[in-house]
């Protein structure tokens, strides 16, 4: 008897703390409304966890598996059914292991002047035995799959291009988290956002690039996103001075931290600016082993992060206007 008291008592103070999440975040986006319009209200970190559920489900989703075939099939179904305009850029990568096929997938939503923004993520996993990257690779995925159902509705002035690179992470047959190899010329990673990158400077685009944002590993609880020391200065202050208008200074904090490589560098390199969104406190706890599973995520972390996101855009679009 006094057990089940006790159960209730539990399940009663997590109905209240949800309660208490839920009503804080509507009361933010309720003050935010006149900056931001209706698009951070719109984000649904919910439906957001899902599309990382369905990608767990899917298990290991290194380049050239069916995992990540199977992965691919899912966000361009997604994309599709939100009415975005889908393109499939496929490519061949030369690693260690051969001649691999990769595929970056790209929304372009066009907009009535030149310029061009990016929100990217990756969603390839490393090639670990049982390693179905639950944050390092689904978290930023379902958060970028969420921000498309968002702006692919809308009438944007500038272009918005929502990517999903392929190959990532770096390319070998590693037995475990110490055996993985990250070169830091980029010679065995980064294959998709090099693509991408080198595609858009060949076309032209890239001149019009105004700013790419990359979301990689977002979803632990209470995520905590420091200011990645390799990202370009401006944008990092034009973010977390978006977080904080809509109350996230806990969440987006005034700490540096260099990340090292990630898909962002193949950008700023080329003379884009570039942010890396990452949580990496748990650099030595589940990162790049078989414990980053879905309880890793939460989907309070996916609703702060693409609430930022989604506000992102009308602060762009007034910025370079």
């Amino acid at each position: 008897m006094e057990r089940t008291e006790e159960r209730k008592r539990e399940t009663a103070a997590r109905g209240i703390g949800c309660w208490f999440f839920v009503a804080s975040v509507s009361f933010v986006l309720v003050l935010a409304f006149p900056i931001f319009g209706d698009l951070s209200a719109g984000f649904d970190g919910a439906r957001a966890y899902e599309h990382v559920r369905h990608l767990v489900e899917i298990g290991p989703r290194p380049p050239a598996s069916d995992g990540i075939h199977r992965a691919q099939a899912y966000i361009i179904g997604q994309l599709k059914s939100y009415g975005c305009p889908v393109e499939e850029h496929d490519f061949h990568a030369s690693t260690v292991l051969g001649n691999l096929s990769m595929k970056n997938i790209v929304v372009k939503l066009p907009g009535t002047g030149p310029g061009i923004v990016l929100y990217t993520t990756h969603y390839d996993t490393v090639r670990i035995p049982n390693f179905v990257g639950a944050d390092d690779g689904g978290s930023g995925t379902g958060t970028m799959l969420e921000l498309a159902h968002l702006f692919c509705s809308r009438k944007n002035s500038l272009n918005v291009w929502i990517v999903f690179f392929d190959g990532e992470e770096a390319q070998g047959n590693w037995t475990d988290k110490a055996s993985v190899q990250w070169n830091n010329d980029a010679s065995n990673n980064t294959y998709g956002s090099r693509e991408l990158a080198a595609q858009m400077a060949l076309s032209g685009e890239l001149k019009r690039t105004k700013a790419m944002i990359l979301a990689d590993m977002i979803g632990p609880s209470n995520v905590r996103i420091t200011r990645d020391t390799g990202s370009t200065r401006w944008l990092i202050d034009f973010i977390w001075d978006t977080a904080a208008q809509l109350g996230y200074k806990n969440n987006f904090v005034n700490e540096d931290y260099g990340v090292g490589g990630d898909d962002h560098f193949s950008f700023i390199r080329r003379g884009v600016a570039g942010c890396d969104l990452i949580d990496f406190s748990v650099r030595d706890t589940y990162w790049h082993t078989p414990q980053d599973t879905l309880d890793k995520v939460d989907p309070k972390s996916l609703a702060i992060v693409g609430q930022v996101l989604a506000a992102t855009l009308p602060r762009f679009e007034k910025k370079f206007r």
